[in-house]
């Protein structure tokens, strides 16, 4: 631990002389090894003696494993908050939900499938639903490529619901869920092509803004 903490300590030096505006993330992994009547109590043991060695810069913790979802819902928090216009999107999404009359949409950055925004308009009962697609999709991209082939998008529709999967700006995914099964797939597919440019729009206006991420 002294070892561990004492690297901890050159690596904040390093970024308080190079990028003192940096943000700082430890993710606490491994818990599942710890006895589970413990774990909150060691986390926030560990957490703190993170965020005061940390000072004067702020640490953000996550409790990790990887044989649950905190993993993934780490990773996720993580990009969320470095998206410098995040509110915009946001703000974007939910628009772009109401016109197509979808029940939820959410964003995916395209390399790690990870979610980056969503917008619900109705309420789902799996809290792990982001984790599962996220998965699935990889997978599915994962058999695409073993075949040289290419993911570009995915329907799935049955009799209560429909969900559609393609890609969306240079950077994400969008995936739309709908249970109105009297929405024609195509209608859905040319809404998400004429959302494209103004999401791609946004894109560029965060990516041309002076960032404080290194």
């Amino acid at each position: 631990m002294e070892k561990d903490m004492h690297y901890y300590q050159s690596c904040l030096e390093a970024i308080l002389q190079n990028s003192p505006e940096a943000r700082i993330f430890c993710l606490v992994h491994k818990m599942d090894l710890v006895a589970e009547e413990r774990r909150e109590e060691i986390f926030k043991e560990r957490e703190e003696d993170l965020k005061g060695l940390s000072k004067p810069l702020e640490c953000t913790c996550f409790r990790t494993s990887i044989w649950d979802e905190t993993l993934y819902k780490a990773w996720s928090s993580i990009v969320y908050k470095l998206i410098p216009n995040v509110k915009a999107l946001e703000s974007s999404l939910k628009q772009f939900a109401a016109i197509v009359d979808a029940d939820e949409v959410l964003l995916f950055e395209r390399a790690t499938f990870l979610v980056v925004s969503h917008c619900q308009r109705r309420q789902h009962r799996d809290a792990h639903r982001f984790e599962k697609v996220s998965n699935i999709v990889k997978q599915f991209k994962l058999s695409c490529s073993k075949l040289a082939a290419q993911f570009q998008s995915m329907e799935v529709r049955n009799s209560v619901f429909a969900a559609f999967i393609d890609g969306f700006t240079s950077n994400t995914y969008v995936m739309v869920e709908m249970s109105d099964p009297k929405i024609p797939s195509e209608a859905t597919l040319i809404n998400i092509r004429n959302a494209r440019k103004h999401f791609e729009k946004l894109e560029k206006v965060s990516s041309s803004a002076p960032s404080q991420y290194q």
